[in-house]
């Protein structure tokens, strides 16, 4: 039997939520959009700003140096590797943005991603690659990381002051917000981030060159960083196209592109091309995908297989090519058409003293000298301190020389361990910090051999402090130092340049474009849409023209494989193509259907066919509302390679026929009454407006309408003036017994609607 629920008791939980009132809640408070983004906004895109997306001078975003002063903490520097997650974990304590984002950060900072030309994290295991998509890394369980021997030029002088020093996000320990480093790595690696309204794209340079061109600036501040340091150098190599002007235009401003190429070898025994280097700003993926792209879309057919051959020992995509295929000139097709050269786009966005400033490459190493120059300032500052208070106790010590067994006598003499040093202060005349150290020597260390070589310091130290006073004192001394930081740097981890330097000039540039084969060809367009490319003779050998049920051939054309189409639709549009798009044909098969091969939208039917070389003449447009206009082939033409135009004629009034004309000339314009209106072109202005609306050549009663827009042919008519318009609109006339029209003798150029 269920027991009985009891009644709540007054005062209950479900009684508290119904009985409190939250003051606003379910209200719609007005509220201006500048205080909401003033007062909720801002806050959060400062923070991205300044705490995010922007690297600082160090060179380094705060989650790359919490991460590396955690490892650094952790005594991973020089020692052996320790699983991620381990270091993950610690790190949190730093950074609270979870175990994810933190691992994502070692990855680029590792070896093995090669994402940084100057790698700060030793890895072991499967930590992806940066020039592949698909290549993900493996869980921090599985992987092990140390710091690189370069991350001593990170932490090298850390704990001296050199650099600020604040609480954590909980405040239960201290991070430094810059890290001293000894060599400007602000430009020796990579560095890419979006923050709210502004974005950071720091490329890398050679850390042999870096260091040189700092040295050369801080003996010359006009020193042409051009001279010392060419070009950016990428960790993927590649070859950048080298063009000073615009170079020195990057070094200035701080903002410009650098074009850089794939490099490539061919293997003549296997007749393929291997791509071992690429563009830092894509993958191998995108690649692939973009080359299969162009082959099933018949812009590239000299290749047979793609695929991605990369190994142990790197990157590599392997091209497979047709027999007698030039492969230089497939690589400069390939270098327009994929990401095979791509743009690095340079945007030198760093925060100086908490600001965000855009700056150029002397800026930029001129603020990390002056930066550099404050941490040996504090460094030296700080040793000159502890010097000092090392020769103040040895003065101590050098006093107690004169009598030890007096220093001995008065310990043992004194009976309260709070007067021992107060004893030794009157005793000896030395002051308390003095007297705590001479009372902290051990017994066995109150020999006299002992005080002795602790004396001889006395000297070491003076000529120590008078060495940091001198370099505090001077700032030729500071520089001097830096330079010679810089070399050491250079002398243990320069290396040879791996992005290979091509003067534009040297840049083949003749046109890489396909070389067409121009030969005579027949075309055929279909009142359905089809379309076939024969040649002469195999339209001799073809026999009778394969059409589906109640198809007809409407436009058939005698012209080169170097020629333009335009394909104008029912719906106002039309769709450009060359000859050479389409493959020979033969009059037995159905052809190409054009809304497919083209990509209409859905339901659109292609009604006429244009052909040009150079769009020369005219389109002639007549509607159903007696308007006619005349527009210039020219406005159809694009400098740029798109397929399709849309408003390439107006829609106000249905379409009832359409010509192309070479030149002005007569056309003849029938109607349902039995008319004829005989109309020289040259009466209608053209226009350089695709859809313009025309002008009235032709009144129709409402009854009637336009049957058909043909060509005049010549004699055609007994008395001409009977059907000419001499002014629009005209009326036009009935057909006299002696003008029956022929129509099956009458070549239709035209298309009726």
């Amino acid at each position: 039997m269920a027991k009985k629920k009891s009644p709540k008791k007054d005062g209950g939980s479900d009684d508290l939520l119904k009985n409190t009132h939250i003051a606003g809640a379910g209200e719609t408070i007005e509220q201006p959009i500048t205080d909401t983004l003033e007062i909720n906004y801002m806050p959060y895109a400062m923070s991205v700003i300044l705490s995010r997306a922007i690297p600082e001078i160090d060179g380094f975003k705060p989650s790359h140096r919490k991460l590396l002063y955690t490892m650094y903490k952790m005594g991973l520097l020089g020692s052996k590797k320790i699983k991620s997650a381990n270091i993950v974990g610690q790190t949190m304590r730093l950074n609270p943005h979870g175990d994810g984002a933190i691992y994502e950060t070692m990855v680029r900072l590792s070896r093995g991603n090669e994402a940084l030309l100057n790698p700060y994290v030793d890895s072991k295991g499967n930590f992806g690659k940066a020039y592949s998509r698909d290549m993900h890394y493996a869980a921090s369980r599985y992987t092990e990381a140390k710091l690189e021997s370069i991350c001593a030029e990170l932490f090298g002088d850390i704990d001296k002051n050199t650099v600020d020093f604040v609480d954590n996000y909980d405040s239960t320990t201290k991070e430094p917000t810059l890290l001293p480093v000894t060599f400007p790595s602000i430009l020796a690696n990579v560095n890419l981030g979006i923050a709210v309204g502004m974005a950071s794209s720091i490329c890398s340079f050679n850390l042999t060159e870096l260091c040189e061109t700092t040295i050369e600036l801080i003996k010359n501040q006009e020193h042409d960083c051009i001279d010392t340091m060419p070009a950016p150098d990428f960790v993927g190599g590649g070859r950048i196209l080298y063009d000073r002007e615009a170079m020195k235009e990057i070094y200035r401003t701080g903002r410009g592109n650098i074009r850089v190429r794939s490099k490539y070898n061919y293997d003549k025994e296997f007749n393929c091309i291997d791509v071992t280097e690429i563009p830092p700003t894509t993958t191998a993926e995108a690649i692939i995908d973009k080359i299969i792209e162009k082959v099933k879309a018949g812009s590239v057919k000299e290749i047979t297989d793609i695929r991605d051959e990369t190994d142990k020992q790197g990157l590599k995509i392997t091209i497979d090519l047709k027999r007698g295929t030039d492969p230089d000139k497939l690589m400069q097709k390939l270098y327009k058409m994929t990401p095979l050269e791509d743009t690095f786009s340079c945007n030198f966005n760093v925060l100086i003293d908490g600001y965000p400033k855009v700056l150029g490459v002397r800026e930029l190493l001129l603020e990390w000298i002056r930066f550099r120059g404050r941490c040996v300032h504090r460094r030296v500052s700080f040793d000159l301190d502890k010097a000092q208070q090392k020769l103040h106790l040895l003065r101590g010590l050098e006093k107690i020389l004169l009598d030890i067994d007096k220093a001995i006598a008065i310990i043992r003499k004194t009976e309260e361990e709070s007067e021992v040093v107060p004893n030794l202060m009157i005793g000896f005349g030395i002051d308390e910090i003095q007297a705590e150290y001479v009372a902290e020597i051990k017994l066995r260390h109150l020999n006299r051999e002992y005080i002795l070589k602790r004396l001889k310091d006395i000297e070491d130290l003076e000529a120590n402090i008078k060495d940091y006073q001198d370099i505090l004192a001077s700032k030729s001394r500071v520089r001097k130092i830096i330079i010679a930081e810089l070399k050491e740097v250079i002398k243990k981890y320069g290396k040879e340049r791996k992005s290979e330097i091509l003067e534009i000039s040297e840049v083949e540039t003749e046109d890489t474009a396909e070389e067409i084969p121009d030969y005579a060809v027949n075309l055929f367009f279909t009142k359905e849409g089809y379309f076939k490319k024969i040649t002469p003779l195999s339209l001799r050998m073809g026999g009778e023209h394969k059409l589906k049920e109640n198809d007809e051939i409407v436009i058939s054309l005698e012209t080169t494989n170097h020629n333009d189409l335009l394909f104008f639709t029912d719906k106002c549009q039309v769709y450009k193509a060359k000859v050479s798009d389409f493959a020979d044909s033969k009059a037995s098969v159905l052809g190409e259907y054009i809304p497919s091969k083209l990509e209409m939208d859905e339901g659109e039917t292609p009604i006429f066919m244009c052909l040009t070389r150079d769009y020369e003449g005219f389109m002639f447009f007549l509607f159903h509302n007696g308007k006619a206009a005349k527009v210039s082939l020219s406005s159809y033409a694009t400098k740029t390679n798109r397929k399709k135009l849309i408003k390439a004629y107006s829609d106000k009034s249905p379409l009832a026929g359409i010509m192309q004309l070479k030149e002005d000339g007569d056309v003849v314009i029938e109607t349902t009454s039995g008319r004829c209106l005989l109309l020289n072109t040259a009466l209608i202005s053209p226009k350089a407006m695709k859809d313009t609306q025309g002008v009235a050549c032709i009144s129709l009663k409402k009854s009637h309408r336009i049957t058909k827009l043909r060509p005049y042919t010549e004699d055609e008519f007994a008395k001409e003036s009977r059907y000419r318009a001499k002014n629009l609109p005209a009326a036009g006339a009935l057909l006299s017994q002696e003008d029956t029209i022929r129509k099956s003798n009458i070549t239709l150029e035209g298309f009726e609607v």
